[in-house]
């Protein structure tokens, strides 16, 4: 799995998830993070001191990043080990976005535009509506204007999508001078697999992945060092 094109690159997972899209590879993750063992942070830092050099990317993605408030320090730390981060957002919280961008104004988004507006309720679980949708992504379609080099869009072509409304995506939704990539579409895993791949490998000795729960963060609002010193911990953490 690549989660950043063209870049050796290495992903942190978050657990959580603001949508209920019915075509969910992380449907686990997403809806269950509490299958899956967390990560310290101490030890990430020193998974990222130790092949910071080797990298030139590291992707924060999910589930829904944006869901964790202490996603600005968490992506300012990472940046400190030196490859460019990237976020994986759905738009539903620009706030968060921009939050993240006053913390560390080299990161990048990539921002999945789901479907046109109206169709927003059918491919997310009905977790959207389409005045939702539109009015978040008008948000961060002019974050994106503002920041043109850190945004980049794209679209999985689900089942429920036809090419009709790739094209009202491309040509009306987005901003001008903004290019859309079409993911095709593959079939997730049976649910309940989830759950068998967050074992660690007995031959590797390896977690699968990189997932760190909210509440295990130093510097989480739900964990007790977050609510003494709310978002400053864990860049201390990490060892950034």
């Amino acid at each position: 799995m690549c989660e950043w094109p063209g870049r050796m690159s290495a992903g942190v997972f978050l657990g959580g998830c603001n949508l209920r899209c019915p075509h969910c590879h992380n449907a686990g993750l997403a809806w269950h993070p509490d299958w899956y063992p967390p990560i310290e942070p101490a030890d990430l830092g020193k998974f990222f001191a130790a092949r910071g050099a080797w990298l030139d990317g590291i992707v924060v993605t999910g589930g829904e990043p944006t869901l964790n408030a202490d996603l600005p320090e968490l992506v300012a730390a990472l940046g400190a080990f030196g490859p460019p981060v990237k976020v994986d957002t759905n738009g539903m919280r620009p706030e968060m976005v921009t939050a993240v961008l006053g913390h560390a104004p080299g990161v990048r988004f990539s921002v999945d535009v789901k479907a046109p507006y109206e169709k927003y309720p059918l491919v997310t679980g009905t977790a959207v509506t389409a005045d939702e949708a539109r009015e978040n992504l008008r948000v961060i379609f002019e974050i994106a204007r503002e920041y043109p080099e850190s945004f980049k869009f794209r679209t999985t072509l689900v089942p429920e999508l036809c090419e009709a409304d790739v094209q009202e995506i491309r040509e009306v939704m987005l901003p001008s001078g903004f290019e859309l990539t079409v993911q095709a579409y593959v079939p997730p895993k049976a649910r309940g697999e989830e759950k068998v791949h967050a074992h660690s490998n007995s031959k590797t000795r390896r977690l699968p992945g990189n997932l760190v729960h909210g509440a295990h963060r130093p510097g989480h609002l739900k964990g007790p060092q977050g609510q003494r010193h709310p978002g400053s911990a864990f860049g201390e953490a990490v060892g950034a």
